[in-house]
């Protein structure tokens, strides 16, 4: 998957307050998926709707271990999404500065 791609992915995941609440629940380590959609009123499949968008983001890792189904952080996409963030907060950090600089020379 190309970096552009990667990264539409995550935007996409993040996008949505159910998919970050069980993001956050896997911050504190490993979890059943019948465990991840207790907290939602909603059905088990809407819930796996939800985690198949954030596998597709590699946002999560699932591993079976009999009929049992289970979720972890894969935190790689969030650092890259971060950096990306980053990135362009420095770019237009310096762009109005130079900007403001420019006008407080016009101004004098």
């Amino acid at each position: 998957m190309s970096t552009a791609a990667a990264l539409d992915h995550t935007m996409l995941a993040l996008a949505d307050p159910t998919r970050r609440a069980i993001l956050q629940r896997l911050g504190s380590g490993e979890a059943r998926v019948t465990e991840l959609a207790a907290p939602f009123a909603m059905s088990l499949n809407a819930v796996s709707k939800h985690i198949r968008v954030l596998e597709r983001a590699e946002l999560v890792q699932r591993r079976r271990a009999g009929r049992e189904h289970y979720l972890s952080l894969n935190p790689k996409p969030l650092d890259e999404a971060a950096a990306w963030i980053d990135e362009q907060r420095r770019f237009w950090n310096a762009s109005l500065d130079a900007l403001e600089r420019a006008l407080a020379e016009h101004e004098d």
